[in-house]
């Protein structure tokens, strides 16, 4: 073995191996060359000789870093740094840092040899283990080093110190829990003169402080030691060894104010403490390099994180106001974030930048111009609301069309919060929708279409100014939808001789019908704008009376559209003309002002939806009637899903009616229904309302009969006797079930409602909830009044889908009103046949 040992070629150098992979022409060259390599150096780990141990594990390294597999030199690792040579030590313990991680258990083995150099007298073998350990460091190896790193913060060396904190710092954060075992060391390292060990010690505090309360609380005490700290940092004179661009260690400087504002915020007496020499900082720091930027940087954020003096608040806005003034993009960027964060602690202030801040908005710096955008939202007011929509609609003119459907929305939202009349306020959402054209949001037209039908007074003056927007450029979705909605409803108005100011001229009927002609003939058009186009046709058959025939013909040449939705309403459009001319009046009379419901208000700024107002507008006038159910019965239904609003949701069938949540129940439903999935009601439709069967009834004819809830169960077998769900105060629920034979899996409930009590139910309400592996779906009801002694009943069908064929529970919820007084009653019905699962 000897013998073959010493006839083996000599390895190869490093160098000469950079050199040959720097050579290779192709990428299979490179493997080549690697391939051959590593298989030589496989030859030589076998090899009892350790001569050229250290060399092969450094080539190794090198194709290590080139992205090829290495692992086979782990072990070769662990021998160099076992070894007592400082050479092979280095090369092992940067062989351990590359290859070894805690996710391999072989990165144990190296605890004892890690152990053993920590202790070592040499400053430099001890340094290479404080290195390795804060790389490698799992959290078993953490428990059983950590004393000894512990031992080391206190050594006076300020080299192995320096690295002690740091591998302490590691540790801290891999297991918080052994944090108390460094705090009585490390609050004696902010008496160090050392700058390097200063700036650990502050790093380790910082670490301390973030993840401790506790602790946050026993280093509030080094506040004046950290502000005497920072003083000497600024009034020493020039050193060579720390000064940077004329700054005395900006690095300390930084630390020590970021460590300043976690221990400042929210405590009264360490911000009076540390509120002078802030602003000595932010007075004396040479702003004409990026060195100082930072430290004022810095010195914002701390300012404005800890209870600070209104004047010091004042101060850090108007270093970030010179900021805007910089021409380096980076800084003018950092200073529009920075603002954007601090508006709402300090907005006074931040107004009188409010120039510089909108000359922002012209910026070539496509970041620039965003944030700009958004600080310019959070300064309008009441009192700048003209100046700043003129700015911003010219922005919106010249932006990039990414920009213009976020920014149309928040200056739709603007001017609804701070809008200084109805005039001004109609007059700006018209110029927003002709500037952004097709970018605005389809939330934006039910928005401007209910402020329209609020404003009585501008109804003519606003319907001639969409009109002829219309009549100029069709293009514009949004804009002819809303102009096709107020020409629908207020088209009366048009024929109307001008006003003294008006100079667009007069109007006809044809006028009028020419152009929603025009808008319905687009091909461009979409859908919903022709949807819009007909309907308004349609209403304008009952103001005007000379065009009766021109909007039939157009209207019955729809009647055949391809698309669906089109096709439908021109059909029931007809069928008005011509078999119930006598209610078309009746059925097309102006629409109500529409009731809004805003469930936020709020400006996000980084917030990437279109809409700052999420507003849930009824303004579908297109169909013939609409019909509400009544409030208390609308509100009940509400409740019970916010009571289970934190409860996760199964797929909803497509008939479910979604209902807004409104947070008006008292009752505590949760802990009944703590793992229900699926909660469904439907709006109760008043028994006076309900389209009835017959061949003279138009929604019947337009819509097709009305099925019963008994005829819906056409088809279906398995039905079981009767299940009393619920029998309480005369009120009876009684289940009758079946399996739908077209679908295994779902369950079809009959549910009949009956009062044998002497006095009548109002409004009642039937309300049901499944667990989460299935999926509920509940139809509406044939009426909400149970008269008294078994006068009537109320029924309604439940269909539950059970996927997984599981014992089927049902929680249930029933409200009603009876002599003046609201009952709620919570059961639950878990005996269902097993027929319906099985």
């Amino acid at each position: 073995m000897n013998m073959l040992s010493s006839i083996m070629p000599t390895p190869k150098r490093l160098r000469d191996l950079i050199r040959e992979i720097r050579s290779a022409r192709t990428q299979a060259d490179e493997r080549a060359v690697v391939q051959k390599e590593c298989a030589q150096i496989r030859d030589s780990f076998r090899d009892t000789d350790n001569t050229y141990r250290c060399r092969n594990v450094a080539k190794l390294l090198y194709i290590h870093m080139l992205g090829y597999p290495a692992h086979f030199g782990q072990l070769e690792c662990l021998k160099l740094i076992a070894s007592p040579k400082f050479t092979d030590k280095r090369i092992g313990y940067l062989g351990a840092m590359l290859l070894l991680d805690e996710r391999q258990d072989i990165h144990l083995l190296v605890t004892n040899s890690l152990k053993n150099d920590l202790g070592h007298q040499t400053q430099y073998i001890a340094s290479l283990a404080l290195c390795t350990l804060g790389s490698i460091c799992s959290a078993e190896m953490s428990r059983d080093l950590a004393g000894e790193v512990e031992k080391m913060i206190k050594s006076s060396n300020a080299y192995i110190k320096k690295k002690a904190i740091l591998c302490a710092y590691r540790i801290i954060k891999k297991v918080p829990d052994l944090m108390e075992m460094y705090i009585p060391s490390t609050r004696a390292l902010l008496n160090e003169k050392n700058h390097g060990v200063l700036l650990t010690a502050v790093c380790l505090i910082t670490e301390m402080c973030e993840k401790s309360p506790d602790t946050l609380t026993h280093f509030r005490k080094t506040v004046p030691q950290l502000v005497r700290i920072l003083k000497n940092l600024i009034m020493a004179g020039y050193s060579p060894e720390h000064d940077v661009s004329g700054v005395s260690d900006p690095f300390l400087q930084v630390k020590i104010l970021r460590l300043l504002r976690i221990l400042g915020k929210n405590d009264a007496e360490a911000s009076e403490t540390m509120n002078d020499i802030l602003a000595q900082v932010a007075t004396n720091t040479d702003t004409s390099k990026n060195v100082g930027h930072s430290i004022l940087y810095e010195i914002v954020l701390t300012i404005m994180g800890i209870k600070s003096e209104s004047g010091l608040r004042v101060l850090a806005v108007n270093i970030l106001g010179r900021f805007l003034l910089n021409n380096d993009k980076n800084i003018r960027y950092v200073a529009l974030n920075t603002l954007l964060r601090v508006v709402n602690a300090d907005y006074n202030a931040v107004q009188r930048h409010r120039t510089t801040i909108v000359d922002c908005l012209k910026d070539t710096d496509i970041s620039i111009r965003r944030r700009a955008m958004e600080l310019s939202f959070a300064l309008v007011n009441t009192n700048n609301i003209r100046g700043m929509m003129k700015e911003l609609l010219s922005f919106l003119e010249n932006s990039d069309p990414e920009f213009k459907s976020d920014c149309c929305s928040k200056i739709v939202s603007a001017t609804e919060k701070h809008s200084p009349n109805k005039r001004w306020h109609v007059d700006t959402v018209m110029k927003v929708m002709k500037i952004a054209g097709n970018y605005v949001h389809n939330d934006i037209v039910s928005i401007v279409i209910q402020l329209i039908a609020s404003a009585n007074q501008l109804h003519s003056y606003t319907v001639r100014q969409l009109y002829f927007l219309m009549k100029e450029d069709n293009s514009q979705q949004p804009l002819c939808q809303v102009a096709s909605w107020c020409v629908g409803e207020y088209g009366e108005q048009l024929l109307l001789p001008p006003s003294e100011e008006d100079d667009l001229g007069m109007v006809t009927e044809e006028d009028v019908v020419k152009v929603l002609r025009k808008g319905l003939e687009n091909n461009n058009s979409s859908v919903v704008t022709k949807e819009y186009c007909i309907t308004a046709l349609m209403k304008l058959s009952t103001r005007f009376s000379a065009t009766r025939d021109m909007i039939l013909d157009i209207t019955s040449r729809y009647s055949s559209s391809t698309q669906a939705e089109l096709q439908q309403r021109a059909v029931e459009y007809t069928t008005i003309f011509r078999k119930y001319d006598q209610m078309r009046s009746a059925l097309l009379e102006q629409m109500p002002l529409m009731e809004v419901n805003r469930t936020k208000e709020a400006y996000d700024g980084d917030d990437d939806s279109t809409s700052l107002l999420d507003t849930k507008t009824n303004v579908e006038h297109n169909n013939i009637e609409n019909i509400k159910p009544p409030a208390s019965t609308q509100t009940e239904s509400q409740n019970i899903l916010d009571l289970l609003g934190d409860v996760g949701s199964s797929p909803v069938l497509p008939t479910q009616v979604p209902v807004q949540p409104m947070k008006s129940e008292p009752a505590d439903l949760l802990s009944l229904l703590d793992d229900v999935a699926t909660i469904s009601s439907n709006p109760v439709t008043p028994n006076n309302v309900q389209p009835q069967g017959g061949g003279d009834n138009l929604l019947n004819d337009m819509f097709g009969s009305p099925v019963s809830n008994n005829n819906m169960m056409n088809g279906n077998s398995n039905v079981s006797a009767p299940i009393v769900a619920f029998n309480k105060n005369g009120l009876l629920i009684e289940f009758r079930c079946e399996r739908d034979n077209d679908s295994g899996a779902q369950s079809i409930i009959n549910v009949k409602a009956s009062n044998t009590s002497p006095k009548p139910m109002s409004e009642f309400v039937f309300q049901a909830a499944v667990p989460k592996s299935f999926q509920l779906q509940l139809q509406s009801p044939s009426g909400n009044v149970l008269p008294p002694l078994n006068g009537g009943t109320v029924t309604q069908v439940i269909k539950i889908n059970n996927p997984q064929k599981q014992p089927i529970r049902v929680r249930l919820k029933l409200s009603y009103s009876q002599d003046g007084n609201t009952v709620t009653e919570i059961g639950e019905v878990s005996s269902f046949p097993v027929e319906l699962w099985q």
